[in-house]
């Protein structure tokens, strides 16, 4: 997640034009695909899905070494897909699990307008494209949050359910954020966007594990320890020393992938295999 506190405070002069200022705040969305996992010597299917709302949307379907476990990617606020290549082929060649991971509406090669609606659209979306899939385990697919993308994952476990939910440097809600960006400043009922995981994780069903850095500076340490007190069990909690808001996966190195592949091998080692099939439409919040 990046931020931009000149525009934060420009919403509070902005009078009747405080949503298009806050998307400038909220999202950095970035439309051209700098490489692809060919580059990196992935195997990869390009793939294009479809929205509730018509909206045609692009992702990656790597597929793994062996393992039966699936990892549904939802992205952070910049760039798109192809800025996380290299976490990317980390994972799949120390972890041997499936991945998906798509771009929000605007950002990458996906059509449409970002909004806070729209992500919980292309969630939807996402969720039903993988587990409609015929060589997959629809019973051992995980969501993954990283930052932004933490709040989206929320809202998808609780309306779908997964076998496991992990959220790297999660935040509490865009008003807490702007809160501790301007103390002073009554900025948060200006806000429409909203992305409220502290009010939702409560919601969760699914067995969780909470990732943050030792000194995220973006983020602070503090929102990732209590998002994981208000969630129900079971939930584990990883500090990963030293690591700031984007390098989690590098500072964290083989002890991080470790215990991400102990949490993945618990979450889904006794769920019974299903069939895959198509899920219905959810109505976005």
């Amino acid at each position: 997640m990046r931020s931009a506190p000149v525009l934060m405070l420009t919403l509070i002069l902005a009078g009747g034009c405080v949503e298009p200022l806050e998307k400038r705040f909220i999202f950095f969305p970035y439309k051209t695909i700098e490489e692809t996992p060919r580059e990196w010597g992935l195997p990869y299917e390009e793939i294009y899905f479809t929205t509730e709302d018509g909206l045609r949307l692009n992702g990656w379907w790597i597929p793994g070494t062996g393992s039966p476990i699936t990892l549904l990617w939802f992205h952070g606020n910049a760039g798109n897909i192809s800025h996380r290549l290299d976490n990317i082929k980390l994972r799949r060649d120390r972890l041997g699990i499936n991945l998906f991971i798509f771009d929000y509406r605007e950002y990458g090669r996906s059509e449409g307008q970002v909004s806070e609606d729209g992500t919980y659209r292309d969630g939807n979306a996402a969720v039903q494209y993988v587990r409609g899939r015929k060589d997959l385990d629809p019973a051992r697919i995980v969501f993954l949050g990283e930052s932004l993308g933490s709040a989206v994952a929320v809202e998808m476990a609780i309306r779908h359910g997964c076998a496991g939910l992990i959220l790297e440097s999660p935040f509490l809600s865009i008003r807490e954020m702007a809160k501790m960006s301007f103390p002073f400043l009554p900025i948060g009922p200006l806000l429409r966007t909203r992305y409220d995981s502290l009010s939702k994780i409560g919601k969760v069903r699914a067995p969780l594990l909470i990732v943050h850095g030792e000194y995220d500076e973006i983020v602070p340490f503090r929102h990732g320890r209590r998002l994981f007190e208000a969630a129900p069990a079971p939930k584990e909690f990883y500090t990963v020393k030293r690591a700031h808001h984007n390098d989690l996966y590098l500072v964290g190195g083989k002890a991080y992938l470790d215990a991400l592949a102990r949490f993945l091998e618990r979450v889904t080692a006794d769920r019974p295999s299903l069939p895959a099939q198509p899920w219905p439409s959810f109505p976005s919040s």
